[in-house]
């Protein structure tokens, strides 16, 4: 007579065997025959009874496990490109299983809410439970609109708030969710197009009331697809933490390290200190301190909060609110470094020379406690001899030594000659009802050079470290301009009369020349704009290629890791390298650096735009009851349907279209960036002088429409009704007054005379 296997060889068995879960696979397992069976059924009626099996049919399982074949909806992809899925059919304890989508060349391609019908294998990966390969897609995922809901007989229809999209939903009475008459929803394609070739929608989201001013940003939110929930396995994980101790960390505790940041932060993740070198070697030197919050000891690769923290790439900033990287429990809390309280940090020690050269440098992970929060007015009004309450007692032994280090850094850059754009930065006030109050230039103050300089050479410490340890990281790279654009830029700097170096090897001193040379002239802002916009995009990358606009070599985000994950695979790199603990940089992330790069990368510019459009919406909101009025700005682009015009009042950019330029035909030269009109020669080029009229704002676009009334102190003139362009067409410069055609021939054949002339020199 067979024996009856026990409860745990029963469980074990299937555990390693899933797809032979049925009665009969079992008892054929353990060579079960007869009245045993009998037996064996009331163990695995006990075992489901006990909650150890769940009974699928005529199948047994865990009820902790994944069935073999599986039904999942797949999410979006990570940063990596990899595809994950959430299994639908999950009903165990505990955390959700993590399943990784393996797809075969022959596979379709499949989208974010995609239902599959998948074969699941468990394996032990480090940041999955399950691979799934697919059998066949059940049902494709919805694409998704935000939008203005407006009420029908029929049901509804969404008007998408996308600047550029003037398309419609049709919503059915079935799929309106309970919105309301001109209420703010997220909703999802619901089928086939409907009548009118407009595309059917299901309202997933109720925002709430588009003019209510927490809606701005909320729409941005959205519409740029920014996480702004954490899910509650990540949450658990974060409320779970508990504060660093001093156990393997060199204690800094009587280091008076102070945060300086502006005063309405939220988050505190840079101290500096600095104080005379003793060292007679080093007349005149200083020694700096910069310590960051040891995010990465509470964020451990292939966590939660690790997956969360790389999902989200960065924390996002709006007039309003915070969409941060990682829990409040840590940034707001145990990573934020408040005053008063034991913090662990990552700290380096830099020596300077008087003339801020950097001698030598040397991280440690540490404990230390902040004497104060301080924010940059005060810190400034101090220096300037106004200390108040908290900065009196810190003026001499804390402050003063920061500014005289900050004056030899400050000497050091001068020699650097990093690029020195001079391009006022605006900040929307918003009052308690969360409406825009003003909108005010922001004054940059000594106190935010200071700071900026000591995380600038903290970060250049951060990445020669790790170079010489050979440790893999992520660079901040910023490559030079292309020539095309460079090119762009020689021109405009010629319409205004000045020149950029031509035929060497480009360089930042080069540009500072050319913005020096502009300083204190009408033109001074246009040449500002224009060596803006000739710059590349800066990046992330685990190749070094410089950081052309700070001239430096070797660059690496450190000094953030609060708010960007670049700065957390810096310190998993200094960690590696220094032998600080097994929290450090792990196989995946080393594997997986280029992704992470390129995903970082893009969440950097899908805040960006976010944030962007945000302003631009409370602009709009704060212009909205102004429409008529008259305003003095620049222009600041040039297209083939109209011109970007940026006031001066607010810095907000409105759009001229073409159509109210004047009843003429306008000749757009893409090479020049400029309009020609057909009729009159007016050339509208970059930089020019307006006067306009606002015609349009639009708090849920973002638009803001206007009218040219004055080109260069003269008349816009109108035109006489052209509808096809003029034969004879010339390149146009920006920079000056609205030029005619004529003066445009003129120039240009004294400019072919110029060119013969050179030649003929030349062959001499």
């Amino acid at each position: 007579m067979s024996t009856l296997p026990s409860k745990a060889e029963i469980l074990e068995w299937l555990s390693g065997h899933p797809t032979l879960n049925s009665k009969r696979d079992i008892a054929k397992a353990f060579g079960i025959k007869g009245a045993a069976r009998i037996d064996l059924k009331r163990t695995l009626k006990e075992l489901e009874a006990e909650g150890h099996l769940e009974k699928r049919h005529k199948t047994y399982r865990d009820p902790d496990r994944l069935p073999p074949v599986s039904v999942l909806q797949v999410k979006a992809p990570d940063e990596n490109g990899d595809i994950f899925a959430k299994p639908l059919e999950w009903h165990g304890e505990g955390v959700e299983p993590t399943v990784l989508v393996v797809l075969r060349a022959t596979d379709p391609a499949l989208g974010q809410g995609d239902r599959i019908l998948a074969r699941l294998q468990v394996v032990h990966e480090e940041d999955h439970n399950y691979e799934a390969r697919l059998i066949r897609r059940i049902g494709l995922s919805p694409l998704k609109v935000v939008g203005i809901f407006r009420k029908t007989a029929e049901g509804g229809r969404i008007l998408p708030i996308d600047k550029g999209s003037d398309k419609e939903w049709i919503v059915g009475p079935d799929a309106t969710g309970g919105a309301k008459e001109g209420e703010l929803v997220e909703a999802e394609q619901a089928g086939p197009k409907g009548r009118m070739g407009m595309p059917k929608a299901r309202i997933v989201m109720r925002l709430g009331d588009p003019s209510e001013p927490k809606a701005v940003s909320l729409i941005a939110i959205h519409q740029h697809g920014i996480p702004d929930d954490f899910p509650p396995e990540v949450l658990a994980e974060a409320d779970a933490m508990k504060p660093a101790g001093l156990k393997g960390r060199t204690d800094l505790r009587d280091t008076p390290l102070v945060t300086i940041d502006p005063s309405d932060a939220r988050d505190h993740d840079d101290a500096v200190f600095a104080e005379p070198d003793e060292d007679p070697k080093n007349p005149g030197g200083h020694v700096l301190w910069v310590a960051i919050a040891d995010v990465a000891h509470y964020v451990t690769p292939g966590s939660e909060l690790d997956r969360e923290a790389k999902k989200r790439g960065n924390s996002s900033y709006f007039p309003d609110r915070v969409v941060p990287m990682l829990p409040d429990r840590l940034s707001g809390d145990l990573c934020s470094l408040h005053e008063g309280v034991p913090r662990a940090c990552l700290a380096v020690r830099m020596v300077i020379d008087a003339e801020g050269n950097k001698k030598s440098h040397k991280f440690m992970r540490g404990l230390m406690r902040s004497p104060a929060s301080l924010n940059y007015q005060e810190v400034q009004a101090a220096q300037d001899g106004a200390a108040n309450d908290k900065t009196g007692p810190l003026l001499e032994p804390v402050i003063r030594p920061l500014y005289a280090a900050y004056a030899a850094l400050k000497a050091a850059r001068e020699r650097r000659q990093p690029l020195d754009l001079d391009l006022p930065e605006r900040k929307v006030v918003l009052g308690e009802d969360g409406t825009v109050t003003s909108v005010n230039f922001v004054d940059r103050l000594d106190a935010h050079k200071l700071i900026e300089e000591f995380m600038i050479l903290a970060n250049v410490a951060a990445a020669e470290t790790l170079v010489a340890k050979r440790t893999p990281l992520l660079f901040r790279v910023h490559e030079e301009p292309p020539a095309d654009k460079l090119e762009s830029l020689r021109d405009t700097a010629e319409a205004a009369g000045l020149t950029l170096a031509k035929g060497q090897v480009l360089k930042t001193a080069h540009l500072n020349k050319l913005l020096h040379d502009a300083a204190g002239r009408e033109e001074s802002e246009l040449i500002n704009l224009a060596t803006l916009r000739s710059m590349t995009q800066a990046y992330y990358s685990p190749k070094n290629f410089g950081h052309f606009g700070l001239a430096l070599q070797n660059y690496a985000h450190f000094t953030s890791p609060i708010r960007r994950y670049s700065d957390l695979i810096v310190h998993r790199g200094l960690i590696s390298a220094h032998g600080w603990g097994d929290d450090g940089l792990s196989e995946t992330d080393i594997d997986r650096l280029e992704q992470t790069a390129q995903h970082i990368s893009d969440t950097e510019r899908r805040s960006m735009m976010a944030e962007r459009d945000t302003n631009d919406r409370y602009l709009a909101a704060y212009l909205s009851d102004r429409i008529g009025a008259e305003f003095g700005g620049r222009i600041s682009g040039i297209a083939k349907f109209g011109v970007f015009v940026k006031l001066d009042e607010t810095g907000a950019d409105g759009l001229v279209p073409i159509r109210n330029l004047g009843n003429e035909y306008f000749h757009f030269d893409r090479d020049a960036g400029t309009l020609m009109g057909a009729d009159t020669g007016v050339i509208i080029g970059l930089g020019q002088r307006v006067r306009v009229r606002l015609t349009e704002a639009a708090p849920v676009t973002g638009g803001i429409g206007l009218e040219i009334l004055e080109i260069e102190n003269e008349a816009m003139p109108k035109g006489g009704g052209s509808t096809r362009p003029a034969r004879g067409r010339g390149k146009g410069k920006p920079g000056g007054p609205p030029r005619r055609k004529e003066n445009v021939a003129k120039k240009k054949d004294a400019k072919t005379k110029r060119k013969v002339t050179r030649q003929r020199t030349t062959k001499r």
